[in-house]
């Protein structure tokens, strides 16, 4: 990776890299774009080696996994994921901090966030999500476009709120669980872990740990498969 030349008027950038190649990755780095903090220096894609050193939303795909010591160093020490899947953020994230990357989170600048709220690093705020006061949200989570998450929630590390997915106040969602685009989720309840909440689902009693519900009124249907 040859170093980009920084004119003398110019503000130097803390350098990053972006783990994923496809649209959420646009998303995230538009994003790190858009609050001018970090330089882009390319994507990483273990899923399609074909696409390896070609240009991607405005950098390159620099390889996969097997780039990450060479990455490291070159100095380069902040990574974020840019893919939605949830076990997959979280397995890899370790693997990074093992290998003494920091991860940063993604907040986009028209996104709403009460002064008390804690994010933690490596999560993705999209455009136009509200977070209210007093929630609590985990590492390498992501809260989508135009969601909005409710007083006093707090969400796991690994959670994907969907797009237009609403919280009430009050409310956990587990490790690892995807809630899906346009759900509804009533105060005061608990999500489990490692569960899948359909689309446009409305949830109005608790849901346990490992499981597929969906609809109006949300249901469990089966056990997730692993």
């Amino acid at each position: 990776m040859n170093a980009t030349r920084i004119n003398k008027d110019q503000t130097v950038k803390d350098k990053i890299v972006i783990w994923g190649a496809s649209g959420h990755a646009m998303v995230v780095a538009d994003i790190i774009r858009l609050r001018g903090e970090y330089q882009i220096i390319g994507f990483l894609d273990n899923i399609n080696p074909q696409r390896h050193h070609t240009d991607f939303c405005g950098a390159q795909i620099l390889g996969g996994e097997e780039q990450l010591d060479q990455i490291r160093e070159e100095g380069i020490i902040h990574m974020i994921l840019g893919f939605g899947n949830c076990d997959a953020r979280l397995k890899l994230a370790e693997l990074l901090k093992i290998k003494g990357f920091q991860l940063v989170p993604a907040i986009h600048p028209s996104s709403i966030i009460a002064s008390d709220v804690i994010i933690k690093p490596g999560t993705v705020i999209a455009a136009g999500a509200v977070i209210n006061s007093g929630s609590l949200i985990g590492e390498n989570v992501i809260i989508n476009t135009s969601s909005s998450v409710d007083h006093e929630c707090v969400v796991g590390d690994g959670v994907h709120i969907c797009p237009g997915v609403h919280l009430g106040g009050n409310v956990s969602v587990g490790r690892a669980t995807w809630v899906g685009i346009g759900t509804c989720v009533v105060d005061h309840l608990s999500i489990g872990s490692t569960s899948l909440i359909g689309a446009g689902s409305v949830v109005v009693k608790d849901i346990p740990d490992n499981v597929v519900a969906y609809g109006n009124p949300a249901r469990v249907k089966r056990n997730v498969i692993k």
